[in-house]
């Protein structure tokens, strides 16, 4: 099995998801390509590096992200829910992130917009991405159409992706008109017809969340180009060999 491996939320299987750990964990297997994680605003508007809009899951800490400034919670406790061999681990800025994985692995930033609620957050994000010459090593994905338009008037360097966990006989229409060569889709809809589809069309796909070796063997057979997204590069190793 060839297809590139997405290390979803870093090896968010073995570490705390979203945290640095998870990151190097990831990096570990020479074979993760890439890296999906999820990124908010915090209340002094800096990029920061959570799934959820709140904090109660991954800190025990009450409030929203964006109630909290990005030193505030690079301060909290985002691993010990996890393990308590993982107390500590914080919930780090994408830019310490881009720092830490230049080089080794490509990014896949979720813009978590929810209907432009965090308003500026694709310039943020797209200047970083220019600040540390990774425009073309990167994919900005969102379920959010609006914020997709955004990224893409403002610049053209960088790729965008349409996160979508169903398949809609208009998907092409949709990715033209959104400007979008990248599709990140529940694994479930993934068919030999979407994949030739998407060939057609120059379209790259990554299925997302795929933790069943043997799923990631039947998927990876459909096509060696698709990009495989799990929780656990360790199951992909066993499904690769």
């Amino acid at each position: 099995m060839l297809n590139p491996c997405v290390a979803h939320r870093g090896a968010s299987g073995l570490a705390p998801e979203n945290t640095m750990a998870a990151f190097r964990e990831a990096m570990r297997f020479p074979f993760v390509q890439w890296i999906e994680l999820d990124v908010q605003l915090s209340k002094d508007g800096i990029p920061v590096v959570i799934h959820d809009d709140t904090l109660r899951r991954t800190t025990r800490t009450s409030g929203k992200v964006n109630d909290y400034t990005a030193e505030q919670l690079g301060k909290m406790d985002a691993g010990g829910w996890f393990d308590k061999a993982y107390a500590g681990e914080c919930i780090p800025t994408l830019e310490q992130v881009m720092l830490e994985t230049i080089g080794r692995c490509r990014l896949n930033i979720e813009l978590k917009t929810y209907g432009g609620r965090y308003p500026g957050i694709e310039k943020k994000v797209v200047d970083l991405l220019n600040k540390h010459s990774l425009q073309h090593d990167s994919v900005i994905t969102s379920f959010d159409r609006d914020s997709l338009r955004i990224v893409r008037s403002l610049t053209a360097d960088v790729r965008t992706g349409l996160i979508l966990d169903a398949s809609p006989w208009t998907l092409v229409q949709e990715l033209k008109q959104l400007g979008t060569t990248f599709l990140s889709i529940g694994y479930t809809h993934v068919s030999n017809q979407l994949l030739e589809q998407m060939r057609g069309v120059g379209v790259a796909v990554m299925a997302w969340t795929v933790n069943d070796a043997p799923m990631m063997k039947r998927l990876g057979s459909m096509d060696p180009n698709l990009m495989i997204c799990t929780n656990y590069p360790d199951r992909f190793q066993q499904a690769a060999t």
